[in-house]
């Protein structure tokens, strides 16, 4: 079994940037895909991003395309998401996910992290 934990996390003014980890241990880790989701309260949770294993194809959600970069150090069992350019929109819970295969929904990935805050002011 695979554990993933969110850290970076907070609360940050419009336009600004912010870099959430998430940590893997245990299992299998470097050829799992892994994928962002976030939660917004009131609404569904939805695909932000996500990365293959070797870390050579990533795909993003229309809304956050040219400001999010996801991006993986097997090494260090950690994968990472890039904010920039943040917008009052982006708040929500951000939850780090794993997989064998990379996809756009939440069913496609068996892993999951507690999810992390991210408040963005404006």
């Amino acid at each position: 079994q695979v554990q993933l934990v969110e850290s970076g996390g907070g609360l940050v003014q419009a336009g600004d940037s912010l870099r959430v980890s998430c940590a893997a241990s245990g299992g299998t880790f470097s050829r799992l895909a892994m994928g962002w989701f976030r939660q917004a309260p009131g609404k569904e949770r939805e695909f932000v991003a996500g990365i293959s294993w070797s870390g050579l194809t990533t795909y993003y959600a229309d809304s956050v395309k040219g400001r999010f970069t996801m991006s993986r150090d097997n090494a260090k069992r950690t994968g990472y998401l890039q904010m920039n350019s943040l917008k009052p929109e982006d708040t929500a819970v951000y939850y780090c996910a794993a997989g064998i295969r990379l996809g756009e929904r939440s069913a496609a990935y068996n892993y999951w992290g507690q999810g992390i805050q991210v408040t963005v002011s404006s």
